[in-house]
């Protein structure tokens, strides 16, 4: 189905621009492949959350973590099953255990100090496909992640209702492992690859 879809958006967009490099062609096709990805996994995740009757935890959790995945990036897995199998245990099974876990004040508050510590430093966190090789797109996107951090440990610290606190402070310490050099060397996956980018096409530095 993938290989179907990607296919026929493609034979359409050279029909209808046919002087495009094969380069951009491949850009375009990488950018399909995530798309159909991207939505067929989401609609496989909120079917199995609908079936439990936990989407609404599901997809506020999403919705809160997306938000800080966006600007700092982070590890993906290599495989569609093991991407498709995190998601679960993170979007599902995760926030079933922040609806009902309590956490106290002060922890939330050192944990949140320690992680704002942490996604400042690692921030922005590429991967092979797309080493973010902008120095000043890098540099903007730490200072994004770092901000949205610390507003998510003060909502944390903040908001009453024990679920949507523990979600915004999840949220930050679970990014911190998905772009922590450490997490990257467990699974295999080469870190800061702009730099090797970069050694490899110094045109672009």
């Amino acid at each position: 189905m993938k290989k179907k879809f990607v296919n026929s958006c493609l034979s359409f967009i050279v029909s209808n621009q046919p002087d495009l490099s094969n380069q951009k062609l491949e850009v375009i096709s990488y950018g399909l492949s995530s798309l159909y990805l991207t939505f067929s996994k989401l609609f496989i995740i909120s079917f199995i959350a609908i079936c439990f009757k936990k989407f609404s935890l599901f997809f506020c959790f999403m919705i809160i973590y997306n938000i800080i995945r966006m600007p700092s990036f982070g590890l993906h897995a290599s495989k569609s099953w093991a991407c498709l199998l995190m998601s679960i245990v993170l979007l599902i099974i995760l926030p079933c255990f922040l609806d009902i876990v309590i956490i106290p004040t002060y922890i939330k508050g050192l944990l949140g100090i320690i992680s704002i510590a942490f996604i400042f430093k690692n921030s922005p966190a590429d991967t092979k496909k797309r080493p973010i090789v902008n120095i000043k797109r890098r540099r903007v996107y730490q200072q994004l992640s770092t901000l949205i951090a610390c507003c998510y440990i003060l909502f944390a610290l903040a908001i009453t209702n024990n679920f949507i606190s523990n979600c915004f402070l999840v949220s930050v310490i679970l990014q911190n492992f998905l772009i922590a050099p450490t997490t990257y060397r467990v699974f295999h996956l080469p870190y800061n690859n702009y730099k090797q980018f970069l050694l490899l096409h110094p045109e672009f530095s």
